[in-house]
């Protein structure tokens, strides 16, 4: 399976992102998922099923429990592939901090020259 047809499913992003703080037991993860997209417990692990078989996660066993976590060698590969993309919106958030800053800077000039319009002159102003 394509690693895109594998994320391409909420359900396995979901317990991907579930992952990423580190290893959970497929009940933990059963009960998160139901809870937010209602499937069955069965659903659940057939999403576990893929994610494993395409090799986005791994699995030991503990006792009766399987802890599951993360394998970032796909996640890696479809890194790679990205980095030809990310030209096309580094440039535009590049230019996204410029216009912040300078709407920051105007901002600024503007609360300057109205704490200094309410304020009474100095000396060294009124010399001016």
């Amino acid at each position: 399976m394509h690693a895109f047809d594998v994320l391409g499913d909420p359900v396995r992003r979901r317990i991907l992102e579930l992952l990423a703080d580190g290893e959970q037991t497929s009940g933990a993860i059963a009960a998160v998922i139901q809870a937010e997209f209602g499937i069955s417990q069965p659903g659940v692990s057939q999403h576990l099923r893929v994610l494993r078989e395409s090799g986005f996660t791994t699995v030991r066993a503990d006792g009766a429990r399987r802890l599951y976590a993360v394998d970032s060698a796909p996640l890696r590969e479809i890194d790679v592939w990205l980095e030809r993309f990310r030209g096309f919106w580094d440039q535009r958030l590049d230019a996204l901090g410029t216009e912040l800053e300078r709407g920051k800077r105007e901002r600024r000039k503007q609360r300057e020259e109205t704490s200094a319009g309410s304020r009474p002159a100095t000396k060294n102003e009124e010399a001016k």
